[in-house]
């Protein structure tokens, strides 16, 4: 029986591979959003993201009523799918300026 030490390339192939196995869960878990009865819950920081607005803007949509958000004591949350409808209902087609 071989003894094995951290300079075997069996041990280092497999240091290797626990490192890129690694490196692509925590990609993964860095945009992981948990579903909870079928629906996807943004943080704020997500919805700034998404839309490329800063948070003073996100705070504003939300004084205006433009985008529905989901208050829990000290947290806000905001569901995928109705920032998706808000999209879809504002969508300005190039097609009806040229008409």
């Amino acid at each position: 029986m071989d003894l094995l030490t951290n300079e075997a390339e069996e041990i280092i192939a497999y240091q290797e591979m626990i490192t890129r196995l690694r490196y692509r869960i925590e990609e993964i878990l860095k945009n992981y959003r948990p579903v909870m009865n079928g629906e996807i819950y943004l943080s704020g920081e997500d919805v700034c993201g998404l839309l490329h607005i800063s948070k003073r803007t996100l705070q504003q949509y939300r004084d205006d009523n433009i985008l529905p958000y989901i208050q829990i004591g000290g947290k806000i949350i905001y569901k995928e799918s109705d920032i998706l409808t808000i999209l879809e209902e504002n969508y300005i087609s190039n097609i009806k300026h040229c008409l």
